[in-house]
C-alpha cells in the first residue's frame, strides 16, 4: 500500500492492457510531475484541440464516445457540454468536482494524488469545449494531499505553457483555481458545490435553471466529475469510436470501482463497464473473496446511497442498466461487501447517522425525517424496539423520498427501504428479541 493513496490492487495489469487507461501510470512514483505525465504521451489530446479542433467537434466526439458522468448520475457529459449558451454575454465556467464524499468511493482521490496532470489536461479540453477561460477543481477539504498535489501541477502546467495565455501559440488563454470544500457531504451535489465556491452555505439549489444555464456567479457553468474529465483526452487522443468498443451498448467504456469490506483485496479497479460484479468480488485477480471464506450477506454495488444487493443478485454487469433491472445502481462505484456475520440493523444504523449529520438542512422532509429514522433505527438496535416500528419506518423513507431539492433525502432512505425488503425478519428479530440476530464482525484483515 502506498503511504499517500488507497491500495491500487490492479495497476500492473492495467500497465499492460491498453484497454485500461486511467490507471495505466497511477504506480509510477513520478508520474505527478509533469514531465514524466508528458513523456507518457500527456497533453498531446490538449495540443491535438487547440492545434486545429473546433469547440463543436470537440463536443461532438465526446458526445459519440457515449461517456458518461462517473460521479453518480450517468448524465451524458457531451451532451450535458452542449446545453451551454453559445453566445452568452456572461462568462462561462467549469467546476471539476472533485468533492469525494461518498462513503466507500476513493478513486478520483487516486487521480488526483497520482495522475495530477491528466486531470487537468481534462479539464483544460472541456473548458475549451464549452468557451470556458476560468476553471476550478473543487476538492475536498480533508484531502490534504489532493490539493497539494492539485495546486503544484497546476503551477507547473502554466510554466510549462499548458495554462496561461496564449497556450502553444493558439491565442487561447485559460487559467485554474484550486479551491479547498469545507468538507461536507452536500457540496459533492452541484449546485450545493457552486454555492460553497461562491462563499455562500452549502445548500442545494431549486432548479430551473439549471447550472448550464445559470450556475457560478449566475452564468452558465459545467459541472463535471475528476473520473470524467480524466477520460476526455484518451477519448480525443484515441477516438470515439475506440471508447464506445469498451464497455456495453449504452454504458460505454471503463469505470474505477472501490472495492471494500469483507474482501480478502480491497482496492480500486479498472473494469469495462458491464464487468461481473461477481467477478469483482470472487476473482482471484480482483477482490479474491469474502474474508475468512464466510458467506456473502450482502453488497452495496454503488455507494452508501444506493440498495443493497443480497447474493442471489451479484451475478450482473456492473453498468448503467444492468444493476437497474435488479433494483439498484451503479452510482459512484463504492462496491461495499458484507458477509454473514454482519447484522444489517447495525450497517443502517452507522449509514442513517451518516446521512442525517450530512443534511443541510434545507428541506423539512430531509431536515427533520432523517432524525426520526436515526431515533427509530437507534432504538431498535439498542433492544428497545417497539411493534410497528417497522412500518413507521417504511412510512418515514416514504415521505422523504421524491420530496426534497436534492438527492440527498432519496439517498438516506433507499438504502433503509431495500434492506428492510431484503432482511425484514432481522428487523423483526430485533424487535421481538431485543437484540442482533448475528453477531456483528467488522473486523478487517
Amino acid at each position: 500500500m502506498s503511504f499517500y493513496s488507497p491500495v491500487i490492487t490492479n495497476a500492473s495489469e492495467a500497465t499492460s492492457n491498453e484497454k485500461l487507461h486511467l490507471f495505466k501510470y497511477v504506480e509510477d512514483p513520478q508520474q505527478h510531475k509533469s514531465e514524466i505525465f508528458e513523456s507518457h504521451g500527456g497533453y498531446t489530446a490538449w495540443r491535438k484541440v487547440l492545434g486545429g479542433m473546433s469547440t463543436q467537434q470537440v463536443i461532438d466526439e465526446v458526445k459519440n464516445s457515449g461517456l458518461r458522468g462517473r460521479g453518480g448520475a450517468g448524465f451524458p457529459t457531451g451532451m450535458k457540454w452542449g446545453f451551454v449558451p453559445k453566445n452568452s454575454p456572461k462568462p462561462t465556467y467549469l467546476c471539476c468536482n472533485a468533492d469525494e464524499s461518498e462513503p466507500g468511493t476513493c478513486k478520483d482521490r487516486v487521480l488526483m494524488e497520482r495522475d495530477p496532470h491528466g486531470v487537468i489536461e481534462g479539464m483544460a479540453i472541456a473548458a475549451y469545449a464549452i468557451g470556458c477561460h476560468i476553471m476550478f477543481i473543487y476538492i475536498r477539504g480533508e484531502f490534504n494531499h489532493c490539493i497539494e498535489r492539485m495546486e503544484e501541477a497546476a503551477r507547473e502546467a502554466r510554466e510549462r505553457g499548458h495554462l496561461g495565455e496564449n497556450i502553444y501559440g493558439s491565442g487561447y488563454d485559460l487559467e485554474m483555481i484550486v479551491h479547498s470544500g469545507g468538507g461536507a457531504y452536500i457540496c459533492g451535489e452541484e449546485t450545493a458545490l457552486l454555492n460553497s465556491l461562491e462563499g455562500e452555505r452549502g445548500m442545494s439549489r431549486i432548479r430551473p435553471p439549471i447550472p448550464a444555464i445559470e450556475g457560478l456567479y449566475a452564468s452558465p457553468t459545467i459541472v463535471n466529475n475528476v473520473e470524467s474529465l480524466a477520460a476526455v483526452p484518451h477519448i480525443i487522443n484515441r477516438g470515439a469510436d475506440w471508447y464506445k468498443a469498451l464497455g456495453t451498448e449504452k454504458s460505454t467504456g471503463t469505470k474505477l470501482f472501490s472495492l471494500s469490506g469483507h474482501v480478502k483485496r480491497p482496492g480500486n479497479f479498472e473494469v469495462e463497464l458491464g464487468f461481473s460484479l461477481e467477478k469483482l468480488i470472487y476473482d482471484p485477480e480482483y477482490g479474491g473473496g469474502i474474508l475468512d471464506d464466510k458467506k456473502l450477506k450482502g453488497v452495496i454495488p454503488g455507494g452508501a446511497s444506493t440498495p443493497f444487493l443480497t447474493p442471489e443478485m451479484i451475478n450482473v454487469g456492473l453498468d448503467y442498466e444492468s444493476l437497474t433491472t435488479v433494483g439498484s445502481m451503479l452510482g459512484s462505484g463504492a462496491v461495499m461487501v458484507f458477509h454473514e456475520g454482519t447484522c444489517i440493523v447495525w450497517i443502517i444504523k452507522k449509514l442513517i447517522h451518516f446521512f442525517r449529520h450530512e443534511s443541510c438542512g434545507k428541506c423539512t422532509p430531509c431536515r427533520e425525517g432523517t432524525g426520526w429514522l436515526e431515533n427509530m433505527i437507534n432504538r431498535i438496535e439498542a433492544g428497545q424496539g417497539q411493534p410497528g416500528d417497522i412500518e413507521k419506518i417504511e412510512e418515514v423513507c416514504g415521505n422523504i423520498l421524491g420530496r426534497t431539492i436534492c438527492p440527498l433525502g432519496d439517498a438516506a432512505v433507499m438504502p433503509i427501504q431495500s434492506a428492510i425488503k431484503n432482511w425484514r425478519e432481522e428487523w423483526q428479530y430485533h424487535i421481538d428479541h431485543g437484540k442482533c440476530q448475528v453477531e456483528t464482525d467488522f473486523s478487517f484483515r
